[in-house]
């Protein structure tokens, strides 16, 4: 069990990483997409090109950041009974949820958009409005966010199996949201 959880930090530490990354995404998104504003109602000027730059670092930052999410226990579930249950209960919904869904969905995900980035990458394939960029980078941030997400669900589940057995203590406490 030691080991498994070694190999749990490194991959929080990867998560920690690119969700830092994923941050710094938030303001340069900001400044580019006012920038581009600016640009627009000051000297009546703009580029389909800001647009699409906007465009790739949302995506990427969602897609970077979901893995970070995760391991922050601060992404969306569905709180049917979740909230309700003891520690224990959350430990299993937890272990259950990411060996039977999350898990096998990111897998597939990742698999399924691997191809999609090759061929883009391998045609050198541009956006069509005028002005448009290449597509690989961004198509690329699917394969790898669905795959960083794949690692940081088995990290999470080793730490939930970790502390079903005992090796580890878990703070599970979640607030249900207020809405």
């Amino acid at each position: 069990m030691q080991g498994l959880l070694r190999l749990s930090r490194g991959i929080d530490f990867v998560s920690k990483q690119v969700g830092g990354l994923a941050n710094w995404m938030v303001l340069i998104t900001v400044l580019v997409s006012a920038g581009n504003a600016t640009i627009r109602y000051l000297f009546n000027s703009s580029s389909n090109s800001w647009l699409e730059i906007q465009w790739y670092l949302f995506g990427a930052l969602v897609l970077l950041g979901a893995s970070y999410t995760l391991q922050r226990n601060e992404h969306v579930r569905v709180d049917l009974i979740y909230s309700s249950v003891s520690d224990q209960g959350r430990l299993w919904i937890d272990a259950v949820g990411f060996t039977l869904f999350l898990l096998p969905v990111t897998i597939f995900l990742t698999w399924l958009t691997w191809p999609f980035f090759l061929a883009s990458f391998r045609s050198g394939e541009y956006g069509l409005n005028a002005g448009g960029l290449i597509q690989w980078p961004i198509k690329l941030m699917l394969p790898l966010g669905f795959g960083l997400l794949t690692l940081q669900g088995l990290s999470e589940l080793i730490k939930r199996v970790a502390a079903l057995t005992g090796s580890v203590a878990i703070d599970t406490h979640y607030e249900k949201p207020l809405q």
